[in-house]
């Protein structure tokens, strides 16, 4: 049966889904967070509930492509750090969605996004920050309070509205990574997280065999998405880089508060 009878998608529907996954594939190779502007368009394109049973697996398709780009620059030490609290955010935003309206939680998510986009703008202008693909701030005891809270919030806004990106893109600039460094650790740490979803966002009922089928038409467009963020992330210096990153946090928070 043809998927997009399936979803009662149009032909500019379908169109405006395969744009939104070649984005996918570019954020997860070169400006993650970015990804936020596919979000909307998935939750514009079909149900809003069930656009992030779709788009899940389609994240994932990006994941997979990024931890085979960049799986030589992860900093296992703060994903070790980041995982527990990162589990706990997400079994609390499986128990959010079984109640939570739809309005309140984007309106949540778009406001905290904002606020830590403003919070990291004000501690890199003050200079903070690390410089190395490999930071040490996690084995302070002020690191390790932010991974936690970080790791939750982060676990917290993905399992809700998949839009746990900008989160973990902030705290990894606040942590001081480098371009390679930043994407490698979230090419790891995404994989991990969104595949751990899987299972919590079928119980729900947001992975069907009608979402795997659109995901199958939608994947292939990932690739090519992430082959251009590859070589365009190597013409990007790490102060546009980190201003590509913030500036696509704000546009997602944006997007957040006014759907």
């Amino acid at each position: 049966m043809n998927t997009m009878t399936l979803w009662h998608i149009s032909g500019w529907g379908f169109a405006a889904l395969a744009c939104a996954a070649l984005l996918v594939g570019f954020s997860k190779t070169a400006v993650s967070g970015a990804n936020t502007v596919s979000l909307a368009i998935f939750a514009a394109v079909l149900p809003a509930r069930a656009s992030t049973g779709v788009l899940l697996p389609v994240l994932i398709a990006g994941d997979l492509l990024a931890v085979l780009t960049y799986r030589r620059h992860a900093h296992w030490p703060t994903l070790w750090r980041l995982f527990p609290a990162v589990a706990a955010g997400v079994v609390a935003g499986t128990l959010f969605l079984m109640w939570a309206d739809d309005g309140i939680v984007r309106t949540s998510i778009g406001a905290i996004l904002l606020l830590m986009a403003g919070v990291t703008l004000g501690r890199r202008r003050r200079g903070s920050g690390g410089a190395g693909d490999a930071p040490d701030t996690v084995t302070t005891r002020a690191g390790r309070a932010k991974a936690r809270s970080y790791g939750v919030l982060g676990g917290f806004t993905t399992m809700v509205a998949n839009a746990g990106g900008p989160v973990m893109s902030l705290y990894l600039l606040s942590a001081g990574f480098r371009k390679l460094g930043f994407l490698g650790t979230s090419a790891f740490f995404f994989l991990i997280v969104n595949v751990s979803k899987v299972p919590f966002s079928a119980g729900l009922g947001l992975i069907d065999g009608r979402s795997l089928l659109l995901d199958a038409a939608l994947a292939v467009f990932v690739v090519p998405g992430a082959l251009f963020g590859k070589w365009a992330v190597k013409r990007i210096n790490q102060r546009l880089f980190e201003q590509l990153v913030i500036a696509a946090t704000v546009v997602g928070g944006v997007q957040l508060l006014l759907r």
